[in-house]
């Protein structure tokens, strides 16, 4: 090795020692591109369940109707072949309310795979031994069709598109005896 590379190595060496010796240290890397959060948009389904009155028994009225808290309906969602692509239950609040993130539902470029067309509401329970059987009101058997009311509910990362069903109900087991004579024609 000739002198001058010599020179050249102990003059680099010697830069980096006295540089490190007076508390060098490297730039920190540049900061890191923070993107925006991705917007979750749900699906979800809300409805009443209620017990259906006696005088109103056979008819699609909810005229003296009360909430049935602790009621479990379901729904199943089902693909463009009529597979079931999705079923949850849920279970009505104090009110005879419920509310349903339809999470892991998987809606295909297929419009037969849209909730609207796709899932249906179905009795499933009723906590009160009273009125425990199911009613047909809004097609419950078959499953109540979703409904799009145009709702939605918004916060910073995550919207959720509100479907309604039914309202749904159940009747009672038992009805006494209509006190009054049934109408003539």
């Amino acid at each position: 090795m000739d002198a001058r590379a010599l020179s050249f190595s102990v003059l680099v060496i010697l830069i980096a020692a006295a540089t490190l010796a007076n508390g060098y240290s490297p730039p920190p890397p540049p900061a890191t591109t923070v993107y925006p959060a991705v917007k979750t948009v749900e699906a979800a389904v809300e409805g009443m369940v209620y017990c259906q009155s006696c005088d109103k028994y056979g008819s699609w009225s909810f005229g003296g109707a009360e909430a049935i808290a602790g009621a479990k309906i379901s729904i199943i969602c089902k693909n463009h072949r009529q597979q079931v692509s999705f079923y949850k239950v849920f279970q009505t609040d104090s009110y005879g309310h419920f509310y349903g993130e339809l999470k892991g539902l998987k809606m295909t470029p297929h419009f037969l795979d849209h909730p609207l067309h796709a899932c249906r509401a179905k009795l499933v329970s009723s906590p009160r031994e009273d009125c425990n059987l199911f009613s047909n009101i809004n097609n419950a058997l078959d499953g109540a069709s979703l409904r799009y009311e145009e709702k939605r509910l918004k916060w910073k990362n995550y919207e959720a598109v509100i479907y309604a069903a039914g309202p749904l109900a159940f009747r009672p087991d038992h009805c006494p005896a209509a006190t009054a004579p049934p109408p003539t024609y």
